[in-house]
């Protein structure tokens, strides 16, 4: 396991999910933990169940100013950030393209994506006065491939997917690690959303064919490490069976 002791590591998304599990498996790496989520009750639960790693920041990613406040209060709390780990985002409403609601779109593309480059604008400053740091991002297969029904999705998760790209374009050489991580089909509520839509085959997939949460939560830990560095700028999959031997999930 990477040895986190001493850093601190920010993540939006945190009151459930991915990113519930990732606070948990860092947390256990030694790392400080600064979880982000507009459920606020739930992160203060998980932030009492870590301990003094820990503290939990209500705050609406797709809002700057509470974004640049949260990264202030982390960098307050335990003197730096030495990791942003941008895993806020939402699919519903599931709707065909035609028919969605244009309000309920944006505010799909304004978590997923917006909420990706706010955080990572509110970040990059203090990671480079400090000489380095790592952005780790949660992509999507649907970032790379039209999805029936998941426009909104499928596009703010390709913005995503860039934004990492462009961090690497203009940071590599500053000391910032940019990586994308694509899970693949997880077990956690937003699956469980989409099966009840029961549009695409997505949601025609069994409960089983999912991961557990803790895959990615290790495998974003193992892209803090140097055996990752490979992978710097471009974006790793949960699906390809060699990276998941390399990160020793079997």
């Amino acid at each position: 396991m990477q040895d986190m002791t001493g850093k601190t590591v920010l993540i939006t998304g945190a009151s459930r999910g991915i990113g519930s599990d990732t606070a948990r498996v860092f947390a256990a790496a030694g790392a400080n933990v600064a979880l982000i989520a507009r459920g606020g009750d739930a992160i203060a639960a998980l932030a009492d169940e870590i301990g003094s790693q820990a503290i939990a920041i209500p705050c609406d990613v797709g809002d700057y100013s509470a974004v640049a406040s949260a990264v202030s209060q982390t960098v307050k709390t335990f003197g730096g950030l030495d990791v942003l780990i941008g895993n806020a985002g939402v699919i519903e409403p599931i709707s065909h393209l035609a028919t969605a609601d244009p309000e309920q779109w944006a505010n799909v593309i304004n978590i997923n994506l917006n909420g990706v480059f706010f955080g990572m604008r509110a970040a990059l400053p203090v990671m480079l006065k400090a000489g380095g740091g790592t952005i780790l991002t949660i992509s999507s297969g649907a970032a790379h491939g039209p999805v029936e029904a998941w426009s909104h999705y499928c596009a703010s998760k390709a913005g995503a997917a860039m934004l990492t790209r462009c961090v690497d374009k203009e940071n590599a050489h500053a000391g910032i690690r940019a990586i994308g991580l694509s899970p693949g089909t997880v077990a956690t509520q937003m699956q469980r959303d989409i099966k009840a839509s029961g549009i695409n085959p997505v949601s025609q997939l069994d409960w089983s064919d999912h991961i557990p949460a803790d895959w990615p939560a290790k495998a974003l830990l193992w892209m803090c490490s140097s055996d990752a560095d490979d992978w710097i700028g471009q974006e790793i999959s949960l699906r390809d069976e060699d990276i998941r031997a390399r990160i020793g999930l079997i």
